[in-house]
């Protein structure tokens, strides 16, 4: 059995490729927390960007229905809507960009753990004890 194609370890790898390049673009959002009408920008929900990575479409259920539509562009950083704005022109909220780092964090630490528990199970069923 390889471990590499098991769903749960392609699944927290890409969550943990998700988590990266959202701490990049919350890091270059506080980073620019000073220029000038600079936007904040995020990634979208880690849900949508792997229903994109896998190639999940939506379907039309029913004759009447309209069929759904993907957005190309679902895996970039988006702006994002701004709540208040800087005299000068800066859209950045310190507070809130802080509490998503926090937020990407603790969902590092969360995929990680389950990471490693998974692993210490492989261990457990071939006769090793940690």
């Amino acid at each position: 059995m390889n471990p590499a194609r098991i769903d749960v370890f392609d699944l927290a790898k890409r969550r943990l490729d998700w988590v990266e390049r959202r701490q990049t673009v919350l890091a270059r959002n506080i980073a620019n927390v000073s220029t000038p009408a600079f936007q904040p920008r995020d990634l979208p929900p880690f849900t949508q960007a792997l229903g994109r990575a896998i190639g999940a479409a939506p379907a039309q259920t029913r004759p009447g229905h309209l069929n759904g539509t993907l957005d190309a562009a679902a895996g970039a950083a988006s702006l994002i809507r701004p709540v208040a704005r800087a005299p000068d022109g800066n859209a950045v909220s310190l507070d809130e960009q802080l509490s998503k780092v926090a937020e990407t964090q603790t969902t590092q630490a969360m995929v990680t753990t389950i990471y490693r528990k998974y692993l210490g199970l492989f261990g457990l069923a071939l006769g090793r004890t940690p």
